[in-house]
Formats: C-alpha cells, structure tokens, sequence
C-alpha cells in the first residue's frame, strides 16, 4: 500500500478570507506568522492557490539551486509579465538564458571596476544637493537616492543620461501597483475592467514603452560600434531575430526589466540603511570614522572598496532585515519533494528571504539591528550558507549584484563622512512588500554637516 504524502501544517480552509485580507494589508505579517504559527513548511490555501511557504535554508538551497529546472518564476512576477514582458526578471527557459548570456559581460569585474567614478561623481552631486539643505526645509532623500540610483543606471549600463525621462519614477509605481493587485486578486479581476488603477497602469506601461523607444531611437542615431553597454549589446542581438516584431518585443521587455530592477533594489537598501543608521547613532559615528579613515580629504576609487569593512558590515545587515527582494517566488514545474514534504506539480512555492533572515534557530535575537554579525573575524559556525540570499540564489542570483554593493559601499560613505541626516520627527516609515522592499511614506530627513 502507497504512503500517503506529508502535506505542510497551515490555517484551515475557512480561513481564506482572513487570508486575503492580510495578503491585501500586510503580506510580511502574513509570512512572519504563518512561520512562527506552523514552522519551517506551511501550506496556505486562499481561494484557487494553494501556497507552499518554506522557511529552512536547506528548503531554499533546494528550490533555488538544487533543483532550479524545476521551477519556474511564480506569483507575483507572473502577474508581473503585462508590464513587463518577457525580460530577464520574468523570463524563462532558452529566451532567459539568452538573455543572461546578452547581459553578462556587462557586469564582469573588470568592466565594473572601471565604472566606480560614475558612481563617485553621481554620490558626489548627491551630497552637494543635501547640503543646500542644511538647516532649511526637511528633504525626501529617498526620492533623491533614487534619483541617484537612476542615474547611476544609465550611465553605467546604457550610457546614457536619463535625466530627460521624469516620469520614470512614477511609472513603475503604477506599473507595481498594478501587479500587486493581480497577486492579492489572484489574477481574477479582469484586466479589462476600468477601475482606475488599470487606467493608471495604461498610461504607465505605455509611457514606459515610449522612454524605450526614445532610448533605442537615440541610440541608433549615434551608434557606438565599440561601445559595450547594455544597450548596444540588446541592439545587436534583437537585430539577429528573424521576425522584427519579435526583435522590438525583447527590446522593449528587456529595457524595461534592467530600468526597473537596475535601479529600485539599490535604492531600497541605501534607504534602509539610511533609516537604521539614524536610529543608531553608534552606527552613524562608527561609518564616519571609518569613512575619515579610509578617505582622508579624497574620494573613493575603486581599490578602496575592500577597505570599507564596517560598511560592508552594515549594509550587509540592514540586507539581512530588509531584503530588497523581499520574496522570491516559484512553480513547481514537476511534482517534487521539499523538506520531507510533497509538493504537487503546478503548487506556487515561496521561499521568503524576510523571515529567513529572522530565523531564529540561525540568527540570534534576530530582529536587533547588529552589524557586527558580518564581522568577518566572528565565528558563524553553524549558519548554512542559504540563511542569508539578499540576491537570490542557484541560476538565477543577481547577476548585478558587484555593481548594487559598489554603488551603496560609496554612496554610504560619502554622506556619512559628511553628513547626519536625521529622520524628520513623527514621521513613520512602514515596510512596503512590493516587487523589491520598499520604504512606504518616504524618508524625509533633517540635514546637518559633520
């Protein structure tokens, strides 16, 4: 007689409402209880998904990596796919590895390395910016470090400014909003309802396709045969499609995709690190001595980044608490067992960086804010490599996660050499789960030099 297969613990069917509701109101909440309620595997039935949420770093290093070909991208980056496209974040198979193999050497480190004066000349604007802020009117630095980020963006990938597309910004919002109202909906209302933030999400995802086509436009017109940016590259290999309509198709998924993710995660963590390190002051003062040490009366170079050890630390644990991919989600192509646990073929499977990260059988007192536990001369004997994925894992990690942590590495150290930024009074930020972990309200910042 055949075993019957073990199935996750999870809330009862009944209560699906509830469910939607948190999914809706609080999806970290969601998580972090279902973890705490029902332990490192949980089955969560709402509606016509059934999720499989696993929280142990060998059920990550599994799914993830193990057996990657397995699993396809799931919830949330489907619904993802109507702005998106096809691009390398939603993207699968041999268009995916396409993709990868268009973009890689963009990122290797040789060609990284020799974009660390963008990032120093963008951090150094940036900093003159605050400091016409001393002592006036509070200012939103998130708003300016994505500003920052986008910048970054587009001289070191595409070499190009994009300080002509305004509208940028506010078009991926509505783009992520829409795409967190098809997870939450479950993709059950129709898309050709007019409700207004499918309105929004019209205007946006067009204004998105029209920035691609100025950038390729332009592009064209000035070629640049021995440039090696993204853009030059994704021109030469949509060129080689036989059919041009599929050849615009990948153009414009694929730009779409780097301007988004490019930008938004990185962001994200200069962010978070700003908000923690202002409510730890030991922390501010630790990054300002270190910045005066390594830097003196200079600017960073490339050759520094090692040096910024403390700094490293610290952005390496506000990752651990705020993961800018606060989620990564997967379907289970085949049938498959994780964890002792069977998961049938077509489950949506969720490994969620966010508790992981707080898992307290591998992070002690895992909610403190503690630099120190990337101490690379502290023992971490014991904590298996998958406890900590601020980029993903297996085949599909991050692949410009050397450029993210150079850009935040010397964005961090030159405020905190000479700057306190100081979180507006009253003001409360709230973690916003959205395609990255975002800081909802902002981050408005009273400025004062060092």
């Amino acid at each position: 007689m055949t075993e019957p297969h073990r199935v996750p613990p999870g809330p009862p069917r009944r209560a699906t409402l509830r469910l939607l509701r948190e999914l809706k109101n609080d999806r970290l909440a969601l998580m972090s209880q279902a973890r705490a309620e029902y332990g490192d595997a949980v089955r969560v039935v709402i509606g016509p998904k059934k999720l499989y949420i696993f929280n142990h770093p060998d059920h990550a290093k599994h799914v993830l990596a193990d057996n990657a070909a397995n699993y396809h991208k799931g919830i949330g980056y489907i619904e993802s796919k109507r702005a998106l496209g096809d691009g390398l974040l939603t993207s699968e198979g041999e268009l995916w590895r396409k993709q990868r193999r268009t973009i890689q050497p963009v990122f290797q480190h040789k060609r990284i390395a020799a974009q660390a004066d963008v990032i120093v000349e963008e951090a150094a604007k940036l900093v003159a910016r605050l400091r016409t802020a001393q002592d006036g009117a509070p200012v939103d630095v998130l708003e300016e470090v994505t500003g920052l980020t986008l910048g970054v963006l587009g001289r070191t990938l595409l070499d190009t400014d994009l300080g002509a597309f305004e509208s940028i910004g506010h078009s991926f919002e509505h783009v992520q909003d829409q795409a967190m109202f098809d997870m939450e909906t479950m993709g059950l209302v129709p898309a050709w309802l007019p409700h207004a933030k499918q309105r929004r999400f019209r205007t946006a995802r067009a204004d998105l396709s029209r920035i691609v086509e100025r950038l390729v436009a332009g592009r064209l017109a000035d070629p640049r045969p021995a440039a090696d940016d993204v853009l030059t590259r994704l021109i030469a290999s949509t060129a080689e499609e036989t059919d041009p309509r599929v050849g615009e198709r990948r153009m414009r998924d694929e730009l779409i995709t780097l301007l988004l993710a490019g930008h938004e995660t990185t962001a994200s963590t200069i962010g978070w690190t700003l908000y923690l390190v202002d409510r730890h002051p030991e922390v501010a003062d630790a990054l300002h001595a270190e910045a005066v040490e390594v830097l003196g009366d200079r600017e960073p170079s490339y050759a520094d980044l090692p040096r910024f050890r403390y700094t490293a630390m610290v952005l390496n644990e506000v990752m651990r608490l705020f993961p800018p991919v606060w989620i990564l989600t997967r379907k289970a192509v085949g049938a498959d067992e994780v964890g002792g646990y069977h998961v049938p073929a077509g489950s949506d499977v969720l490994i969620c960086p966010f508790t992981l990260h707080r898992h307290p059988d591998f992070w002690t007192d895992p909610d403190r804010f503690d630099p120190n536990r990337f101490d690379p001369d502290r023992p971490t004997a014991g904590r298996p490599r998958y406890a900590f994925i601020p980029f993903g894992a297996g085949p599909r990690f991050c692949v410009g996660n050397h450029l993210g942590l150079m850009e935040a590495t010397f964005v961090i150290a030159m405020l905190a050499k000479e700057l306190r930024l100081s979180l507006v009074p009253g003001h409360t930020v709230t973690p916003e789960p959205m395609l990255s972990l975002r800081l909802g309200g902002g981050l408005p910042v009273n400025v004062t030099a060092r």
